[in-house]
């Protein structure tokens, strides 16, 4: 901060508000603090009786919270983004598309480090509608240095970009519905039903669904032939607890099938099953998706759906806050539920 004369202010930023009082009439700011001066305000300062100014000039090498915010908001954001013009020094983004937000919430611990730089944003790995607010961006002076400014532009390069809006893939879903009961007609299937909307609501398609026994050549079998009907993506329901009639876990890695993690420490959800034969995920599903309006499956579809390579330490890391308090007026994604570490 320094003191200038009002006719050598020009381009510089006000470190105060600068009152104008009217006798009678009105008191209040006429200038606020933050604000750069310009050619015009020069006579109006003068009248108001200003002839020198407490200001930062960007001449010594710092940065307007305006510019500061919109540089770093750049550096930041990624496809399916917008972004505010500054507003009293915040930039805040914007959805562009129907999708799922990804995060890189290592960078952002790594921005949020440097001084005097604010980055805040709703969880990531959520769904998110166009439109939605996701972040907003300042920092915390009037003025920074330059040096801040390229310090953290640089975290921001390292691993880019810190926010984005991943579409969803359409893919072709088999569903293989495990289960004497049903394949038997003893009892109608009710998961079917669930799993078509469900994905439907995330734009894939159902390419049709195959009830099997509990034996393990017949579900194997069904998986591999809807694989040769060009199904992208395979769930299997039912089937995934410990009795010794559920077969689905060992049916899904009799297929050659990758198994990311058998069991998730989420509830609902604990009997989860994610594998990957070459490019195509398999799922294996616990009767409690049939039920619950938010479940393991919610967590972790629409991120394989997204492109994002889903990992065993990923769905380890859902047991913070894996357990849903069953409210009676279920409000998910707006809970804990999922968020993760």
């Amino acid at each position: 901060m320094k003191t200038i004369q009002v006719q050598d202010a020009v381009g510089t930023v006000l470190c105060h508000d600068i009152t104008r009082i009217v006798p009678g009439e009105d008191k209040g700011p006429a200038f606020r603090r933050g604000h750069i001066v310009t050619e015009e305000d020069v006579p109006n300062l003068l009248d108001i009786g200003k002839e020198h100014l407490y200001v930062f000039d960007p001449e010594d090498g710092y940065v307007h919270e305006d510019d500061a915010a919109q540089r770093i908001a750049e550096a930041a954001a990624g496809p399916g983004i917008e972004l505010s013009s500054p507003s009293e020094g915040k930039v805040n983004f914007t959805a562009t598309r129907d999708g799922l937000l990804d995060l890189d919430t290592e960078t952002l611990f790594k921005l949020n480090s440097v001084q005097d730089v604010i980055f805040g944003t709703i969880h990531s790995n959520q769904l998110v509608k166009e439109g939605r607010g996701l972040a907003g961006t300042r920092v915390i002076p009037l003025v920074v240095h330059e040096d801040t400014i390229k310090e953290a532009e640089q975290v921001l390069r390292q691993h880019p970009p810190l926010i984005q809006v991943r579409p969803l893939k359409n893919c072709k879903v088999g569903i293989v519905t495990t289960g004497s009961e049903v394949y038997n007609g003893r009892i109608k299937d009710k998961f079917g039903p669930v799993v078509r909307n469900k994905f439907e609501g995330y734009g894939s398609s159902i390419t049709g669904q195959t009830l099997v026994s509990d034996e393990q050549e017949m579900t194997v079998k069904a998986i591999e032939d809807f694989i040769k009907q060009g199904a992208d993506f395979i769930v299997v329901t039912g089937g995934m607890s410990v009795d010794p009639d559920d077969q689905t876990p060992a049916s899904i890695r009799a297929t050659g099938a990758e198994v990311i993690t058998y069991g998730a420490p989420t509830f609902p959800g604990a009997m989860f099953m994610y594998a990957k034969l070459g490019d195509i995920p398999i799922v294996g599903l616990p009767g409690c998706v049939m039920y619950y309006k938010a479940s393991i499956f919610d967590l972790i579809v629409p991120r394989i759906l997204a492109g994002k390579e889903v990992t065993r330490e990923d769905i380890i890391g859902l047991g913070h806050g894996g357990y849903c308090e069953g409210c009676a007026e279920c409000r998910y994604p707006v809970c804990a539920f999922g968020k993760g570490v």
